[in-house]
């Protein structure tokens, strides 16, 4: 039996609760998979998982085992990477996840340039606005706007984006440009629910050290990106979002910005991994290539700075 195989077949079962996805995901036949547990639980003399007709779990033995198995194995790919020509030419699979409009239009439109610089590392890109459980679905990195919410994830920072205040051009002749914070008392937004957290966002104002929040009537709550722009974009209110999501529809003019000289508090963008992925080459080579890309001026991220606050 080989050992260090039989662990990473072990692990891969753990984070994904099953036999049969840990085989898809290693690319072997399900019966080698089983064969490997079988031969790995007879070789320590405990049983190390818990089968039942919907999922599989770790017993107490398991779950020790597990933690041990995650460093054993990052170990080894750190030292096999410092003695071989991985640390220059990394190699693999990486499976990332990302916001859809973060992906859409910043990631891949770049990606060619990662690929062209490490060209035997394979992409697996998830575009969702949905919390992602990275260890249980076998994700190495994910990209968030916001806080960072889970502390038991490394946290790397690659920017803080312009946000701006947006309405469709069919609102405002129907209820008005507002020229200034006053104005907004007859207005209405679309509110923003954190699929992660379940918080409801309205509309936030930077005036000097203070932070406003303004919340305006709403006839419409959404809680994905797309939905939040197509809401606004039928008329239904006044959104915020980061100005790179926003960039193609100013200039086509589907969307206005409202507000313009009225500063609305950046948002950050992070990067974030399990502990047990710091040390990965393929995942260190990619947030380091985010850290490149999110600092290039011209990709949205950052527009002009705006004239100072209106101060009431």
């Amino acid at each position: 039996m080989d050992r260090f195989n039989a662990m990473r077949v072990f692990t891969r079962i753990v984070e994904l609760g099953g036999f049969a996805k840990a085989a898809d995901s290693l690319q072997m036949p399900r019966a080698s998979v089983t064969i490997l547990i079988k031969q790995l639980e007879a070789h320590l003399g405990v049983q190390l998982l818990q089968r039942t007709t919907r999922q599989v779990s770790p017993t107490l033995d398991g779950a020790a085992y597990y933690q041990r198995c995650v460093r054993l194995l990052t170990d080894l790919e750190e030292t096999e990477a410092v003695f071989s020509t991985q640390r220059q030419n990394p190699r693999g699979t990486l499976n990332i996840n990302m916001p859809s409009g973060i992906g859409r239009l910043i990631v891949i439109p770049a990606l060619p340039l990662f690929t062209e610089r490490y060209p035997q590392i394979e992409l697996e890109i998830g575009l969702n606005d949905h919390p992602v459980d990275l260890i249980r679905e076998g994700v190495d990195c994910v990209l968030r706007g916001g806080l960072a919410l889970d502390e038991s994830l490394v946290a790397r920072p690659l920017a803080m984006m312009d946000q701006v205040t947006l309405a469709s051009p069919a609102y405002l002749e129907r209820i008005g440009l507002p020229a200034s914070l006053d104005d907004l008392a007859h207005h209405e937004m679309v509110e923003y629910v954190s699929s992660t957290s379940g918080k409801r966002f309205g509309l936030e104002f930077q005036i000097g050290a203070e932070l406003r929040a303004v919340n305006l009537p709403k006839r419409v709550a959404v809680n994905s990106a797309d939905g939040y722009f197509a809401a606004c974009a039928a008329g239904y209110g006044l959104i915020q979002a980061p100005y790179y999501h926003a960039m193609r529809q100013l200039e086509e003019g589907t969307l206005v910005q409202v507000l313009p000289h009225q500063a609305v508090p950046q948002m950050a963008l992070t990067a974030l991994y399990p502990p047990h992925r710091q040390l990965s080459q393929r995942v260190r080579v990619f947030v380091d290539w985010l850290v490149e890309l999110c600092g290039q001026p011209g990709n949205g991220l950052r527009r002009q700075a705006c004239a100072e606050s209106t101060e009431l």
